[in-house]
């Protein structure tokens, strides 16, 4: 189990005042130092957060990897290629939103042949290439079929859910994530997860890496980066024990 520790709204801080301060970069590090196995950044279009000079120095300083999630019909496609992340998400954005919404869409040809040129482009730069998907299906099943390395399973409805739902959308999301597995996909996860609710997601088999931002630097606020990405990684590590019990 990997913690990607994603942090743009690291850069949201920064950016409501255009400042310098508080940098993405430094923070990058104190989160490796607390456990992080990967850091990700989210470069969208309207540069709302994440700028393309944070990118090039996530690059440049992080020691484990860095996972650049953009969406597949934008220029930054095309940087992306020339900077040649560890790893690369694809993932939906639109403008009006506060974050993103839900997975891709793969129903209609048209999407799929789209988001296929897409990981392509980015496979033949030898980036390691993954989609930000619902855990359903037809979805899947259409990712595997386009070839890429690996699916990110959307857990935002696990995340908004309680009670019954709640243990409904985890045999969803333990469902989704088997059947990428059966068919030779990795299987990664994030959006919504807090400390409170990521465990019974973190002990899922088929899942070997979780993508969590807005928990973290909400939790380093209080306690400091280093100190929140630690706990958030003990918390990951028992959950993960417990897979062999």
């Amino acid at each position: 189990m990997r913690l990607y520790v994603n942090i743009d709204h690291v850069a949201t801080v920064r950016q409501a005042r255009r400042t310098d301060e508080p940098d993405p970069v430094r923070v990058a590090v104190l989160a490796e130092l607390g456990g992080a196995e990967g850091i990700t950044v989210h470069l969208r279009e309207d540069r709302r957060h994440i700028q393309d000079r944070d990118v090039r120095l996530l690059l440049e300083t992080v020691r484990t990897g860095v996972n650049l999630e953009l969406a597949a019909a934008s220029a930054v496609l095309e940087l992306a290629v020339g900077w040649r992340p560890l790893q690369a998400t694809l993932v939906p954005e639109r403008r009006e939103e506060v974050t993103t919404e839900g997975g891709l869409a793969l129903a209609t040809p048209e999407q799929r042949r789209g988001l296929g040129a897409a990981a392509e482009r980015l496979r033949s730069a030898g980036i390691r290439t993954s989609l930000f998907v619902n855990p359903e299906p037809d979805t899947i099943r259409a990712c595997a079929e386009l070839g890429v390395d690996a699916v990110e399973l959307h857990t935002g409805e696990y995340a908004e859910a309680r009670g019954a739902e709640r243990a409904e959308q985890l045999e969803r999301l333990r469902r989704a994530a088997a059947l990428g597995r059966s068919l030779g996909l990795a299987v990664h996860a994030g959006h919504g997860l807090t400390y409170e609710n990521v465990s019974p997601v973190a002990a899922l088999e088929e899942i070997e890496e979780l993508n969590i931002g807005h928990s973290i630097v909400s939790r380093a606020l209080f306690v400091g980066m280093e100190r929140a990405v630690g706990e958030m990684a003990r918390l990951l590590r028992r959950a993960h024990a417990t897979r062999e019990h």
